[in-house]
């Protein structure tokens, strides 16, 4: 029987870097994301928050669904943009 095939990048073993757009209008807000992110510890290696663009690029392992949860917990809108190469 063939192994099963997973297709979260939960289970990824390199991390991708994940970018969202947030609407976010100051530093409050800016710090506000990264403290929700913070909450998550190690499961998360670099946080680049562009206040300018409103785009918050996130270098982890966890799936692109997993961050969005997280970052909503801000109250900003908040949609995902893709995968950075």
């Amino acid at each position: 029987m063939p192994s099963p095939t997973f297709h979260s990048s939960r289970f990824s073993r390199s991390p991708q870097v994940h970018e969202f757009k947030v609407e976010m209008t100051c530093g409050g807000c800016a710090s506000a994301v990264e403290r929700v992110l913070g909450k998550l510890g190690d499961k998360v290696e670099k946080v680049n928050i562009n206040l300018e663009d409103r785009t918050v690029s996130v270098t982890s392992n966890l799936s692109s669904d997993e961050l969005m949860e997280q970052l909503r917990k801000t109250g900003k809108s908040t949609t995902y943009v893709g995968v950075k190469k």
